[in-house]
């Protein structure tokens, strides 16, 4: 047979595999395949253009937290946020972040601009989301983060127009040295519509996880829901979880007839690589503010992560996708209604994601498995959850006799 010719790839090729490779890296792990993409690449200014495009687009995607200087607060990585490349908006505190995306850092903070801020009117109901969702998150999400933006209509300055929300929720837990890895993200987009007197809320839940102990395993689950009315949320449902509300539309709103939206973030991570697993939730809600429909409509988008490697490698990556909608009241009306939307989907999900993966060692681990393995002993598939690999492998070998 010929020899086969080997071609030298091109630097734009080498760039899109170094690229493709940061981009798919497993929840809080980016870090680590940086380390040997640069390796690998072995061209200081190849890496470079590779990591300064594929960190700050894999950063919004994972909806990162960050430490701001002078423990100031934390800042949520997420396109509702985003003023430009380098700043992004933290409306809670009104203040905007400098980031280092391929250092993963906060390098400083300023004062938000009037123009980059909604209106009062808008901001009264921003905050009353962000209130609610802040309770939500930390019940629910332990070290989870959330923040609500206003995505549309953020100049209305009052009554008579629609607006929109968005509420992105985010939780991870790392634990590298137990060989696991875990997030939850989504984001709930959330119609405000002010002559319907209505709330709607729409959903897109995404959960992952790694697990590589003794093998490579990534989940990555996506779920849209909708709904319509209310919340008192992520305080209960996120324990050590943050959330944040943004105006994402419509800030200079000054009273009622504009519409304007908001983003609800939600960020919950759990590191524990000492235990050789870490998780994150993710949640992001986008709410429109209708003002001429008395509406709400809301957009969420969970993520949930993780990743477990003692003696293997499990990952998760589940994604959800959901919407409802609810009818426009008074900033603490619809600050209720809307928590309690974001509160029934993402539980609806999380109960669903338990039960799906409660079923997978009778289910899909034992399809994936030979009949019988190269030990020629069947694998104890109901005792799944108590089997240690490596002791039984041991004693059934005979090692260390």
């Amino acid at each position: 047979m010929a020899d086969i010719e080997e071609t030298e790839l091109s630097d734009k090729q080498k760039n899109e595999i170094a690229k493709w490779f940061l981009l798919n890296s497993p929840v809080g792990e980016i870090q680590y395949v940086a380390k040997d993409v640069k390796a690998i690449l072995n061209d200081d200014a190849l890496y470079n253009e590779a990591a300064s495009e594929a960190f700050p687009l894999y950063n919004k995607s994972h909806m990162i937290c960050l430490g701001m200087p002078g423990r100031a607060g934390d800042v949520l990585v997420t396109s509702f946020g985003e003023l430009n490349e380098k700043e992004y908006l933290e409306p809670r505190t009104a203040q905007v972040a400098k980031i280092d995306h391929i250092k993963q850092v906060c390098t400083g903070a300023r004062p938000a601009l009037d123009e980059e801020l909604p209106s009062a009117y808008i901001e009264e109901f921003r905050c009353a989301v962000d209130m609610e969702i802040l309770k939500y998150v930390g019940e629910a999400y332990p070290k989870g983060i959330c923040s609500v933006y206003c995505t549309n209509g953020k100049d209305v300055e009052g009554p008579g127009s629609d607006f929109e929300l968005a509420v992105v929720i985010s939780a991870t837990r790392l634990s590298p040295q137990n060989f696991c890895n875990g997030s939850w993200r989504s984001v709930w987009n959330i119609e405000f519509r002010d002559e319907e007197q209505l709330l709607e809320l729409k959903g897109k839940l995404q959960v992952g996880a790694h697990y590589f102990e003794e093998g490579n395993v990534q989940l990555d689950a996506k779920h849209e829901c909708k709904d319509s009315s209310i919340f008192q949320y992520v305080g209960e449902a996120y324990p050590k979880g943050i959330c944040s509300v943004y105006c994402t539309n419509g800030k200079d709103v000054e009273g009622p007839g504009s519409d304007f939206e908001l983003a609800v973030v939600i960020s919950a991570t759990r590191l524990s690589p000492q235990n050789f697993c870490n998780g994150s939730w993710r949640s992001v809600w986008n709410i429109e503010f209708r003002d001429e429909e008395q509406l709400l409509e809301l957009k969420g988008k969970l993520q949930v992560g993780a990743h477990y490697f003692e003696e293997g490698n499990v990952q998760l990556d589940a994604k959800h996708e959901c919407k409802d909608s609810s009818i426009f009241q008074s900033p603490d009306d619809c600050a209720i209604t809307i928590a309690s939307i974001i509160r029934h989907h993402e539980t609806e999900y999380l109960a669903s994601l338990q039960d799906s993966y409660s079923n997978l060692p009778d289910t899909t681990f034992k399809d994936l498995r030979r009949k019988l393995p190269v030990t020629r002993t069947l694998f104890p598939w109901h005792n799944t959850l108590q089997f240690s690999l490596t002791k039984d492998i041991t004693k059934e070998l005979g090692i260390g006799k």
